[in-house]
C-alpha cells in the first residue's frame, strides 16, 4: 500500500471527526426566523444540487488520471468534498432543531421579543443605532443582524420603548435608551 494513500486516509479520518462546533449554548434553543430558515434550506440545496455534483465530477476525472498521490485535482477535490458534506451536515443538524418564530405574528409589539427591530441610543452622543435580533445562524453585524443571544440583545430582551438599560461590556458599562420597537418584515 502507498504511505500516500495511507496519509490521505488518515487526513480523511480526522477532518471527519471535527465537526463544525455548535454555536448555540447548552440548553438553548435555536431560534430562526423565516427568512433565516429560507436562506439555512436555500444553502442546504445549493450545496447537494450544484456544489457537490460538480466536486464528484472532478474528482471522478481526476481519479481516472491514474496516480493519485500528486494529482492536485483529486487531492483538493476530496477535501473540497469533505468540507462540503461537514457543512451539510452542519446544516442538516441546525435545520432539524429550528424552531421557526414568525415576528409578524408577535403580539405585544411595545416589548422587545425574538424578531424585533430595535432603535436605541447609546451614551451621551445620542447617536442611534438599529439592531434585528435574529437566529444564531441568520447574524450579519454589518447589516444590522444580531443574534438574539449576543451580549447586546440579552441586555435589550424584554425591555420597551422608553427604558434605560445598563449594559455590561468588556470596555465597562454602557447605558442604552430604547427607542424604538418594531416588528417589521425584512
Amino acid at each position: 500500500m502507498s504511505k500516500a494513500f495511507t496519509k490521505e486516509q488518515d487526513d480523511a479520518v480526522e477532518e471527519e471527526d471535527l465537526d463544525e462546533p455548535d454555536a448555540l449554548p447548552a440548553g438553548t434553543r435555536n431560534l430562526v426566523t423565516p427568512g433565516g430558515l429560507a436562506e439555512l434550506q436555500t444553502e442546504l440545496r445549493h450545496l447537494k444540487r450544484v456544489e457537490r455534483p460538480k466536486v464528484v465530477e472532478v474528482v471522478s476525472w481526476a481519479a481516472g488520471n491514474g496516480d493519485r498521490s500528486e494529482n492536485g485535482d483529486y487531492i483538493y477535490g476530496k477535501k473540497r468534498l469533505r468540507e462540503i458534506d461537514r457543512r451539510m451536515r452542519y446544516l442538516l443538524k441546525r435545520l432539524d432543531n429550528a424552531e421557526v418564530v414568525d415576528p409578524a405574528r408577535q403580539q405585544a409589539l411595545e416589548q422587545v421579543f425574538f424578531g424585533a427591530t430595535v432603535t436605541y441610543v447609546e451614551g451621551e452622543d445620542d447617536a442611534e443605532k438599529t439592531i434585528r435580533l435574529v437566529g444564531i445562524d441568520e447574524a450579519e453585524i454589518e447589516s444590522g443582524k444580531v443574534s438574539w443571544v449576543s451580549p447586546i440583545a440579552r441586555a435589550v430582551l424584554k425591555s420597551r420603548i422608553g427604558d434605560t438599560i445598563e449594559m455590561r461590556a468588556p470596555g465597562g458599562t454602557r447605558t442604552i435608551e430604547i427607542v424604538g420597537v418594531s416588528y417589521d418584515e425584512e
